[in-house]
């Protein structure tokens, strides 16, 4: 017999055919609004126009669509409002800088072009969904929010997703639509912490000042010392030195040096002790060029800046949203398969609420490079699957 959850989605599924139907039927608009949304400069911290954007076309399908504090755009369709909400999550911003070009073009069956995948594609899916769901919501038990997202990329740690979930009533179950794919299901969140490493001194002529303590060889020593760090712990965790600089003119002796420290794993106490250790070897950095300092002459200074912290977590396996999402993959026809990494979701999990991510149809590569692409073949199958798991979650009543 099935479990409680699959056979909910399997007469779902049955239940919603001609909203499945409609999928269909909106695929080219469904791509259009991918095309247009990612012609839409939206940096971390600057997606005000594309947020803008995404309000206006939720509002056209019937939503009364708001910003809140974070710049989060917020929907909610359907469903009994006392209950807790079945949310949708698709991020706005981009890791391309102001002044990228996001001209999107065609080679062959692809669309390629800046964010045509990441998060084209997922705000895409988001409005198709939104319209779906007010033809077929009024026999939810739950209603299903809709929040696009600010700051989700790189220093934006997360930023809309963590204001909306802390400030937000606990969800029933969160689905983040991040990118292509229509297989894997995203229930473990990669956990992160990141650091910005300073050290400054007295600097100096590289002649006349020789001897003084150099923040570049502290640094230099920090980052060789970092990269030998090998991370231990039962599930994967990894540390990487990603960005390094300082310095004046080649004849001088630096007065600043930094480092960018990039450090992830599935467990919390792993992130935990890395950054102990961390901590350890910047400052023995410092110690040891400072002892080799002329004596009189000022010692080196650091610091350490967090600059990032995703939380990590889980979704286990037999709970209602996952089997959902396992069941839902199968019935588009496609093999599901549970995955780490690192999105929206981590917010949610942090927050105590059940929360996967998952592509929203398609074939996509190359994220984050200017050769970005997008697959649309048989990419209905990846929106009717996001379709059946949201509307399972939000017809499941409160036990």
């Amino acid at each position: 017999m099935l479990p409680r959850a699959a056979a909910c989605t399997v007469e779902t599924f049955r239940d919603i055919a001609r909203e499945r139907r409609g999928v269909a039927e909106l695929d080219a608009e469904t791509l259009q609004a991918q095309i247009d949304v990612a012609r839409i400069p939206a940096p971390t911290g600057a997606e005000h126009a594309r947020a803008e954007w995404m309000a206006e076309r939720l509002r056209a399908t019937g939503l009364p669509a708001v910003r809140d504090a974070a710049g989060n755009v917020v929907a909610r369709a359907g469903g009994a409002y006392a209950e807790a909400p079945v949310v949708v999550c698709a991020h706005l911003d981009t890791v391309f800088p102001a002044g990228t070009s996001l001209e999107i073009r065609r080679s062959g069956p692809r669309l390629m072009g800046p964010g045509i995948c990441d998060n084209g594609r997922g705000l895409a899916v988001m409005l198709t969904v939104a319209r779906v769901i007010q033809r077929c919501a009024t026999g939810f038990a739950r209603p299903v929010e809709f929040v696009a997202t600010t700051g989700e990329e790189g220093e934006g740690d997360l930023r809309g997703a963590k204001f909306y979930f802390t400030h937000a009533p606990k969800p029933f179950a969160v689905v983040a639509l991040d990118g292509a794919g229509d297989e894997r299901i995203v229930n473990t969140a990669l956990g992160s912490r990141r650091f910005r490493i300073g050290y400054g001194g007295p600097g100096g002529h590289s002649w006349a000042a020789f001897g003084v303590a150099n923040p570049v060889h502290a640094a230099a020593r920090a980052a060789s010392a970092l990269a030998n760090l090998r991370p231990r712990s039962i599930g994967r965790s990894t540390l990487t030195v990603s960005r390094i600089g300082g310095g004046l003119s080649i004849n001088s002796i630096p007065e600043d040096a930094w480092l960018e420290v990039d450090t992830r794993s599935t467990s919390e106490s792993v992130l935990a002790r890395l950054e102990r250790e961390i901590r350890e070897i910047v400052e023995s950095a410092a110690a040891v060029e400072n002892h080799r300092r002329v004596a009189g002459t000022r010692a080196l200074s650091c610091s350490i800046e967090r600059i990032g912290n995703r939380p990590g977590g889980q979704t286990r396996e037999d709970t209602p949203l996952v089997i959902a999402a396992i069941e839902a993959t199968r019935l588009v026809g496609r093999t599901p398969e549970l995955a780490t990494a690192s999105t929206d979701a981590n917010a949610a999990l942090s927050a105590g609420a059940p929360a996967i991510a998952i592509g929203a149809g398609g074939r996509g590569g190359d994220a984050h490079t200017s050769r970005e692409w997008f697959d649309n073949t048989s990419a209905t199958a990846g929106v009717e699957r996001a379709l059946t798991i949201i509307a399972t979650m939000a017809r499941i009543a409160a036990d």
